[in-house]
């Protein structure tokens, strides 16, 4: 199994309970945006906890970054990640992951399933091919959303941002659903990107086939 031991260079905690690490690059690593790659903790009794986590950085960057989701209540891996600092060592393995960028098109995000699709738009922000893709963002609330003002500024009005439960109480609860995908899907035959907790993807993939769309322009984790 490929591995790299490579040295953390920078933490920050981006969310209340996101945390953005960025790492050496290994020499001859190579991955496409949207792919994912298994990290463990180079300590004793951690190195051979696997975790799959998502690219955020570019493969044209020089580094690597993820944002990981810490759960600090569970006695796990992402606890753990949650005390990690600069300087300390991470264990990167092979890259893998079926979201990929097939065209433009529709990109339905639940929580932390952004990770994939923010190296995606990135990257083709970096190629000045952004245009023509929307964002439809799911969170829980405000505090939820996973750099927001990036994702405003690189998507405009074509960043859709859904809250379940708004901070302000003069804001309506908003949830993802049928009318609002349909509302925002130019065509049936355009792709649509879907990425987050699997309960999520189900749903969001179901309203997506209700409404005509190819399952074969449908691309999600397999």
């Amino acid at each position: 199994m490929e591995k790299h031991i490579v040295r953390v260079l920078e933490t920050s905690m981006i969310t209340h309970n996101v945390k953005r690490f960025v790492l050496e690059r290994p020499p001859g690593l190579h991955f496409e945006s949207g792919q994912a790659t298994e990290l463990s903790i180079n300590k004793p009794g951690l190195v051979d906890e696997l975790r799959p986590f998502t690219f955020t950085s570019i493969n044209t960057q020089d580094h690597l970054e993820f944002m990981i989701k810490i759960y600090s209540h569970r006695d796990g891996v992402t606890k753990a990640l949650g005390l990690v600092e600069a300087g300390d060592q991470l264990i990167v393995h092979e890259v893998f992951g079926t979201i990929t960028y097939h065209g433009s098109g529709l990109f339905i995000a639940g929580g932390a399933g952004i990770t994939p699709f923010i190296s995606i738009f990135r990257d083709l922000k970096s190629k000045g091919a952004l245009a023509g893709n929307k964002l439809i963002f799911v969170n829980r609330t405000p505090s939820d959303v996973i750099l927001k003002g990036e994702l405003e500024e690189s998507l405009g009005d074509n960043f859709i941002s859904v809250v379940e439960t708004p901070e302000d109480p003069g804001v309506p609860a908003c949830f993802i659903s049928e009318e609002i995908i349909k509302s925002y899907l130019d065509s049936d035959s355009e792709f649509c990107y879907v990425c987050g907790p699997d309960s999520f993807t189900k749903v969001v993939v179901d309203f997506l086939i209700d409404l005509g769309v190819n399952p074969a322009h449908i691309i999600i984790e397999q």
